[in-house]
């Protein structure tokens, strides 16, 4: 089932989610209902609190070939290592219409449990690495914009704050 994603002001994307302790039934349905929103989107990767549920989750598939079978999905991930800068154009499922250049590790290699709850590892590097990076903000309650500064920040919250205003966001 195609959920609706939130927005940028919605106070679900602001909050630090909880851990997941649960690998059930409920946690499935909500691992392949976000897999479905994620490529209706379309989006690369989707944390659980973009779809309102403030849990320590998210799935990714930064790949080219849009199969579910290249979805990493990783519950209470944690960055272990990371090394290197990149700074690339990014955007956001819950910020439709807005990028900007953010800086982050070019390589990153994070833990945390997969889908069936055992523990697992998964390096990425480019692309994948920032994909991780942006979904574990999500996680943490932190949009892409609140890595920006300057000029570039006030000017996407203030497109934001008018949209809101005149009922188009």
């Amino acid at each position: 089932m195609i959920r609706p994603i939130l927005r940028y002001g919605a106070d679900a994307l602001h909050s630090t989610a909880k851990p997941v302790d649960d690998f059930g039934t409920e946690l499935q349905t909500l691992i392949d209902d976000m897999i479905e929103t994620m490529y209706a989107a379309p989006g690369v990767g989707l944390a659980a609190p973009q779809v309102g549920i403030a849990l320590r989750l998210f799935v990714a598939d930064p790949s080219s070939g849009r199969s579910t079978s290249d979805v990493c999905v990783l519950a209470n991930p944690e960055i272990v290592e990371q090394e290197g800068t990149q700074s690339e154009e990014e955007g956001c499922l819950s910020l439709p219409g807005f990028t900007a250049r953010v800086a982050r590790p070019s390589r990153v290699v994070l833990k945390g449990l997969g889908r069936d709850g055992t523990p697992i590892q998964l390096e990425g590097e480019g692309l994948e690495a920032r994909v991780f990076q942006h979904e574990l903000d999500h996680l943490d309650g932190s949009l892409f914009v609140n890595r920006l500064q300057g000029i570039r920040r006030d000017q996407i919250v203030r497109r934001v704050h008018k949209l809101q205003r005149t009922g188009k966001w």
